[in-house]
């Protein structure tokens, strides 16, 4: 990942835009407001789309992009200022960030391949063992289809079956370490009759671990012997496996997230099947009970509206409690850019998730809730409660309110969430219940409260060194096809006045700046368009020699994800016309779909800017019939 793209992935748009002070409501998936470059305070024609990370305005000034584009229009400053500002902000360092090496890239893609092999071989063993497979139709009710959907398989019992079986396939023992698969003993922890290297997973319902894009990461293991253990056991941390940067399930997750509007936490691999198995898919789970920013940060990309919905013994309750102070960090206090224009730092604190927990009856697992009424979970769930209340509850339980010492404990770790809640009604209303659960005066709180703001306002360190991560999100998939169209065009410039030439025939307009959202790809397809209609140089040379040492990194980056490209030109030019059919396509449907919310807002406010709004979804609608008539030219000739 370059630096660009990895500033890129790190910033939130919509915290980004509110921070400037635009105020968004939230309009379906998307957030709308007034846009911030033009005088209009009766029409919200700036919308924001945090799932792709760009803006745009259909008012007045009719532009827009991304992150980058949206920080040099406000501060009028150029790109490398913008990414320098933004990079600070994220915690990247510019200088240091270095793309992938093409040969650990090619090393890591190995291992990927070795441990879809490994997923083959588990399942295999998974489904000649009855008595397994007995155990997770009967026991734990799952069905054929949902055990092959997940991948589940068994490892046998046995300390060399993984040697035995790929050894002969090619693969070294080395890669069966690099991936978790073997365990490799310290010199004095074994005898001569036992061997310095072992299968880590033995007698175990093995659980494919896959990253938010679907490739194999890693496994999670369950005990079928209850005398062994741990209960539960994962890879080890590796190259391409960092369990705390990966929520299990979510790579099927993630659509049905989105279109639930909200994301569910449970603890175990097997809750996720069962709950998918059920209809609700838009379930993950961490690895292990702790939430980590990173996790918080991939689910947030999809939605703000997160339930978590542990277990209900001791070691699920304080895992809520755990995970609280890294969903409030990655979520409540993003606020730390606030500049005016004095240029002073203002250290803000706005809630920018709706965290709730889920109460679980009758000591139940998620898995065994659905088993006994699929509908009951559906309530569970809806009656989740916000995470001020869940806490003040969970620390209530069982102990006794009369005991000032007591009361005073729980005061001081409750009163820090409600001073962090933005809204001023909403403290009120919590402080007033805190009270009433204390059976104290209010007044009596007003002191910590005091205490508190104050912490809240000290502004905080900005010392690179002492901050902390911030972790990356999910890459958008239109961010991959512009890296991709981008990289064919950077590898065979000429291409592009052939791209030009198919677009015209089809009464299209060339290849602009435009077609990329993302303000680095529009500088670098710039430089593409002058290296083409200059002369003077050839066209690799005039390209690596007018690029910046930032946009040279990047350059490099895109070239490298098309190192395997379709030798025949022809091929490549048919692909690359249809991604960028595609890429217009998505555009264009964004801005119908926007323009009638814009048009049922505008018909609520008296209607003055109706006409703009239906002469623009009209240029869009005819825009998208001249692509579906271009797309299907270009599949009646193959």
């Amino acid at each position: 990942m370059s630096t660009i793209d990895e500033v890129k992935s790190r910033i939130d748009i919509v915290d980004l835009v509110s921070e400037a002070g635009v105020k968004l409501r939230h309009a379906g998936k998307n957030y709308t407001g007034f846009c911030p470059f033009h005088d209009n305070k009766k029409t919200p024609a700036f919308v924001v789309w945090p799932e792709t990370g760009t803006w745009r305005c259909f008012g007045q000034c009719n532009e827009g992009g991304d992150v980058f584009k949206f920080v040099m229009k406000r501060e009028g400053i150029d790109f490398k200022e913008a990414l320098n500002k933004l990079a600070d902000r994220a915690g990247v360092k510019v200088e240091s960030l270095q793309r992938e090496a093409p040969q650990v890239k090619e090393a890591n893609q190995h291992l990927r391949v070795l441990l879809e092999d490994a997923v083959v071989y588990y399942r295999t063993h998974l489904f000649n063992n009855k008595e397994i497979l007995t155990y997770l139709r009967e026991k734990r009710g799952l069905t054929d289809t949902i055990i092959e959907t997940f991948g589940m398989g068994y490892a046998p019992h046995g300390y060399d079956n993984l040697l035995k079986y790929f050894l002969p396939k090619g693969y070294k023992e080395q890669d069966l370490i690099d991936t978790g698969l073997l365990s490799v003993r310290d010199s004095d922890q074994f005898t001569d009759s036992q061997s310095a290297i072992y299968d880590k997973f033995r007698n175990r319902i093995m659980f494919p671990i896959r990253d938010e894009n679907g490739k194999m990461a890693g496994f999670g293991a369950r005990i079928v012997d209850p005398d062994d253990i741990p209960k539960f056991l994962n890879s080890p941390e590796t190259p391409i496996f960092t369990k705390g940067k990966i929520l299990y399930g979510l790579d099927r997750a993630r659509k049905p997230i989105r279109a639930a509007g909200q994301a569910v936490i449970v603890e175990g691999y097997l809750d996720v099947i069962a709950l998918h198995q059920a209809g609700y898919e838009n379930v993950v789970s961490p690895m292990g009970t702790a939430l980590t920013e990173d996790q918080l940060r991939l689910l947030k990309r999809s939605t703000r509206r997160i339930v978590l919905a542990l277990d209900p013994d001791v070691a699920g309750q304080k895992a809520v409690l755990r995970g609280l102070d890294a969903a409030r960090s990655a979520m409540d206090h993003e606020g730390e850019l606030g500049f005016n224009a004095r240029g002073l730092l203002k250290n803000e604190a706005r809630l920018q998730a709706d965290l709730r927990v889920a109460a679980l009856p009758d000591d139940l697992d998620p898995d065994e809730i659905v088993a006994r009424d699929k509908e009951e979970w559906k309530r569970i769930i809806e009656g989740a409660k916000p995470i001020v209340t869940h806490v003040m509850d969970s620390l209530a339980s069982g102990q006794d309110l009369n005991d000032a010492k007591v009361k005073t404990q729980i005061a001081a770790q409750v009163l820090p969430l409600i001073e962090d809640l933005p809204d001023a009604m909403e403290r009120d209303t919590y402080r007033q219940a805190l009270a009433r659960m204390l059976r104290v005066d209010e007044r009596s709180l007003t002191g910590r409260q005091a205490h508190a703001s104050a912490l809240r306002r000290k502004p905080r360190v900005t010392d690179q060194s002492q901050k902390a991560e911030i972790p990356i999100v999910a890459v958008n998939p239109r961010l991959k096809v512009e890296s991709y169209c981008l990289g064919v065009l950077f590898r065979k410039p000429e291409l592009l006045y052939r791209l030009d030439r198919k677009l015209q025939e089809f009464g299209l307009s060339p290849l602009a700046a435009e077609d990329f959202e993302y303000t680095d790809h529009q500088l670098l397809f710039d430089v593409v368009r002058l290296a083409v209609e200059q002369d003077e140089k050839e066209h690799q040379n005039y390209l690596m020699s007018h690029l910046s040492e930032t946009m040279k990194a990047l350059s490099q980056d895109l070239l490298a994800k098309t190192e395997k490209l379709e030798p025949a030109d022809d091929r490549v030019l048919e692909e690359l016309l249809a991604r960028f059919l595609d890429l217009r396509r998505a555009h264009a449907m964004n801005s119908v779909n926007q323009l009638r919310f814009l048009q049922e807002d505008e018909q609520q406010e008296g209607g003055t800017n109706i006409k703009i709004y239906q002469e623009q979804a009209i240029q869009f609608t005819r825009l998208l019939h001249g692509l579906d008539q271009a797309k299907r030219r270009i599949f009646s000739r193959r």
